[in-house]
C-alpha cells in the first residue's frame, strides 16, 4: 500500500449565514489557499473529488457548477460524492492507491442557512416508514440522548460539560462560529430545547467550505517538511431503521476504528464529528479514547457544523496539529445520517512512523501494511 499524506488544509471561517456569495464564490478561497500553501496549481493535481448535497442547494447537479472554482479546463479527472467531504477524501485516497497519480484535491461545501435544515435532513430517513412522519434531526438526536440517560450511561451534567469544553476550546480557533466561556451551571439552567437537549447541546447551522490536498510518497515529502500520513482509514454504515440498532452505542464507529488501527498506538489528539453533545460521549466509548486524549481542541462540530464539510474539517484539524508538531498521532471521525448512522475513522501519524504503525513506503520491502477499510 502507498503512503498517502495530508499536505495542505484550508477552510473558510464558519458563519451562520453567507448572503453575499454563492457556493462557488464561498468555496474558491478555500481551494486557492489549500493549493497556494504548497505552491501548487490545479495543473499539479492528478485527481479532484468533492463532497456536497443537492438537497441544500435545491438544484439538481449543483456540484457541477462548483467545478468553476477549480478550473476544469483543460479537462481534469474528477469525481463527486453525495456525502461529507471526508468520504470524498476516502475516494481520493483509494484513487492514489492505484499508483496512476500522486496528488489529489478534495473539497466540500454547504450553505445550510437558506432552508429549514432539520427538516431537509429528513430526506436521509427511510422513505417508506419514517420520512413521511417528518421527524426532524434534532428530535431524533433527543430520542438518542434520552435512551442514553434512561440506560444510565450518561447524565445531562456530562452533556453540559462537553458543550462547555467545546465552546471554550473554540476561543482559540479563528474559524469557529460559536466560542464562549460560560459556567456549567449557567447552561444547566437553560430551558430544554427538545428534552433532554438544550440549545447548547446542539451544533449551530453553518455555512462554510474546506479543501485538502493529498500527496503520495515522495510527492508529499517534497512539498512539506512534516506530512500527516494517513495510516488507516475505514468507514461503516448501520441500518437506516432506527429500531434495528442500539442508539446508545456506535457499532459502526467501533468496527471502523478497529479496521483503521486506532488502538495500534497512542492517540494524542482526536477530532470527533459530534453534532450533539451526547454523541461525543458515544464516540469516545466506541473509539476507546481515555481522559488523557485531547478531544476536539478546535471546538468540534458544536463550534461550527457546516454540512458536508464538518467531517472533512475534522481530518484537517488533526493533520494541522501533526504537521505543526503539536501531535504525533491522532484520529479523526466523520458522521452522516441520523443518530450516527454512517461513520468514518481516519488515523494520521507524523513521519517517521511509530512502532506498530500501519504503513510504509511502497518501495520499501520492509514497510508495514497500511490499515484500510476493505470490508469483511
Amino acid at each position: 500500500m502507498r503512503d498517502v499524506a495530508v499536505i495542505s488544509v484550508a477552510q473558510t471561517p464558519a458563519r451562520r449565514r453567507v448572503k453575499e456569495q454563492n457556493e462557488v464564490e464561498m468555496l474558491m478561497p478555500a481551494i486557492h489557499a489549500a493549493l497556494s500553501q504548497v505552491d501548487m496549481t490545479i495543473d499539479d493535481i492528478g485527481f479532484t473529488c468533492s463532497g456536497s448535497t443537492d438537497y441544500l442547494a435545491g438544484v439538481g447537479f449543483s456540484f457541477v457548477s462548483t467545478l468553476d472554482g477549480v478550473g476544469p479546463w483543460p479537462p481534469i479527472q474528477e469525481s463527486h460524492v453525495e456525502m461529507d467531504g471526508a468520504w470524498a477524501l476516502y475516494e481520493a485516497w483509494v484513487k492514489l492507491q492505484l499508483g496512476e497519480l500522486d496528488t489529489a484535491l478534495v473539497y466540500s461545501y454547504a450553505k445550510s442557512s437558506p432552508g429549514d435544515l432539520p427538516m431537509v435532513l429528513t430526506r436521509q430517513l427511510d422513505p417508506i416508514t419514517v420520512a413521511p412522519l417528518w421527524p426532524d434531526s434534532v428530535s431524533l438526536a433527543a430520542l438518542q440522548a434520552r435512551a442514553l440517560i434512561d440506560a444510565g450511561k450518561i447524565t445531562e451534567e456530562q452533556m453540559c460539560e462537553v458543550a462547555v469544553r467545546s465552546r471554550r476550546a473554540a476561543l482559540g480557533n479563528p474559524n469557529a462560529q460559536l466560542a464562549w466561556d460560560r459556567p456549567d451551571a449557567e447552561l444547566l439552567a437553560e430551558e430544554h430545547h427538545i428534552a433532554p437537549l438544550r440549545k447548547s447541546d446542539c451544533a449551530p447551522i453553518t455555512d462554510g467550505a474546506a479543501a485538502i490536498v493529498l500527496a503520495a510518497g515522495d510527492a508529499a515529502r517534497d512539498r512539506v517538511e512534516r506530512p500527516a500520513w494517513i495510516r488507516g482509514i475505514d468507514h461503516r454504515v448501520e441500518s437506516i431503521h432506527l429500531g434495528h440498532r442500539d442508539l446508545t452505542v456506535s457499532e459502526s464507529t467501533r468496527i471502523a476504528a478497529e479496521k483503521a488501527g486506532v488502538a495500534d498506538g497512542t492517540i494524542d489528539v482526536a477530532e470527533l464529528h459530534a453534532p450533539f453533545s451526547h454523541q461525543e460521549l458515544i464516540l469516545r466509548e466506541a473509539l476507546g479514547l481515555g481522559p488523557e486524549v485531547d478531544v476536539n481542541p478546535s471546538g468540534g462540530a458544536l463550534a461550527a457544523n457546516a454540512m458536508m464539510t464538518a467531517g472533512l474539517i475534522r481530518i484537517g484539524e488533526v493533520a494541522n496539529r501533526i504537521s505543526a508538531g503539536q501531535a504525533e498521532r491522532g484520529v479523526a471521525h466523520a458522521t452522516s445520517g441520523p443518530c450516527l448512522q454512517q461513520n468514518l475513522v481516519c488515523v494520521l501519524e507524523a513521519d517517521p512512523p511509530r512502532t506498530g504503525a500501519r504503513s510504509g513506503r511502497q518501495d520499501d520491502p520492509n514497510a508495514r501494511r497500511n490499515g484500510a477499510g476493505g470490508g469483511d
